[in-house]
């Protein structure tokens, strides 16, 4: 499978595609009338299973080798997540001045050589706890050079105005893939181990490049791209800088990202160490987490096709997944746990496409990599941080800890950003919360 020879040919600028070709109808599923991101959905359709089969085995495999230690599952995902604190902001310029198709499928390619070598030590026996963890820094290496590569792309493939119905749709894809993945992980490690899921994803991943290589370069809504020169990164943090709008939602993102956001670790601990559940009941709880996420980003993709997104809806969601994180830490029951995860799943994943699509809404074109990279280090880069912390607050304070407590910090987030926007801006905070 190879990019075709018209991709070296030079792409219009998205003023010179017909007005005809850039509009696309209403409605919750608007993005997909536009070829190029069609076929990028569906490779991602396919795709985002294998990645959450991939990660629901992958934290289960590092749980079990380790006995039960929840340290070393926040280990992994610090590793995990770790090169996005060194390489997503030099990959946020990187995106601006290359083609960030050609870029997508290079990073596609090590993503399955990853996941097809980790299968391949778990189905031979052969792997240990340091195979994996070197495999999770390899992977997190490749995703932070993906992630703001995919993220800026998304523009270049429906156009600004339907940023954020494209935005909501990929969540919601990556959702209903969260339902699925997890439940199929569950059941599969259950019944021939953890080795299977990975070379599941390897698979899986040939939709995505399949998807890309299809792609048509001339249909693509591309600006210029940006020269390569000195001082492209500081240029694009002075922009940021420059921009108490985006301050704000960047730093909101950080702390609530850190200390909240948690999930993928801390659904581990809750099911093996506080209601003592098996593979199989981690992975409902991860399935019960993304039928809120999905039902969310559904209505987020309804909403983007129809108006843009407002900080009054971003601070609302915030300030809703820190309350139901909290409440859902004091849940008595395995059941009520669970269940209590659907509405925080949806607040969650309002709060993160809210965000997303006011970043990407607001820049400058030629800006549009090396914000995303700041907003995925951001949104990424405190997961090392949250990972260990989630770990030892565990251990320390017991299972349900990192659920009150990131629950606290998202408040207590929300309501500081709301004060600081209020105070730069001279407004009153009613003022604020009516800002579209």
């Amino acid at each position: 499978m190879t990019l075709t020879d018209s991709d070296t040919q030079a792409r219009p600028t998205a003023d010179a595609i017909p007005r005809s070709r850039r509009q696309s109808p209403p409605g919750m599923f608007a993005s997909l009338h536009v070829r190029n991101y069609r076929w990028f959905f569906s490779g991602q359709v396919v795709s985002n299973i294998g990645t959450w089969m991939q990660r629901t085995a992958q934290d289960w495999l590092v749980f079990t080798l380790s006995g039960n230690d929840p340290v070393a599952l926040g280990v992994a995902v610090a590793l995990q997540f770790l090169p996005t604190l060194l390489l997503s902001l030099w990959a946020g310029v990187l995106a601006d001045r290359v083609d960030k198709r050609k870029l997508l499928f290079t990073i596609q390619t090590g993503i399955l050589v990853q996941a097809a070598v980790l299968g391949g030590l778990a189905v031979s026996g052969a792997v240990e706890l340091w195979h994996v963890y070197l495999l999770c820094f390899i992977l997190g290496t490749l995703s932070a050079l993906e992630v703001p590569t995919r993220q800026s792309f998304v523009a270049e493939m429906v156009g600004k105005d339907q940023v954020a119905n494209a935005v909501a749709l990929n969540s919601s894809i990556f959702n209903m893939a969260r339902i699925a993945g997890p439940a199929i992980a569950g059941l599969t490690i259950v019944a021939v181990g953890e080795g299977w899921l990975f070379i599941g994803n390897a698979v899986s991943t040939l939709a995505v490049l399949a998807g890309i290589a299809a792609m048509r370069p001339g249909e693509l809504y591309r600006d210029e791209a940006v020269e390569r020169a000195k001082g492209q990164l500081r240029e694009g943090l002075q922009y940021v800088r420059g921009r108490p709008d985006l301050m704000a939602i960047m730093l909101l993102m950080l702390f609530v990202s850190t200390f909240a956001i948690t999930f993928f670790t801390s659904l581990a601990v809750v099911a093996g160490n506080v209601f003592g559940t098996a593979a199989d009941g981690y992975g409902m709880l991860s399935t019960l987490l993304a039928v809120g996420t999905f039902a969310g980003a559904l209505l987020s993709a309804r909403r983007g096709s129809r108006r843009k997104p407002t900080m009054r809806l971003l601070l609302g969601a915030a300030m809703a997944l820190g309350v139901l994180e909290f409440a859902t830490a004091f849940m008595p029951t395995y059941l009520a746990f669970g269940l209590a995860l659907v509405p925080l799943g949806l607040a969650t994943i309002t709060f993160l496409n809210t965000a997303n699509a006011l970043v990407q809404t607001s820049v400058a074109p030629q800006m549009r990599g090396r914000v995303m990279g700041l907003y995925v280090l951001m949104v990424m880069g405190g997961n090392p941080i949250g990972g260990l912390l989630t770990g030892w607050m565990a251990e320390t304070f017991g299972g349900r800890s990192p659920f009150y407590i990131g629950g606290a910090m998202a408040v207590l987030a929300t309501a500081v950003c709301a004060v600081a926007m209020t105070k730069t801006r001279g407004e009153h905070l009613r003022d604020l919360l009516r800002l579209g």
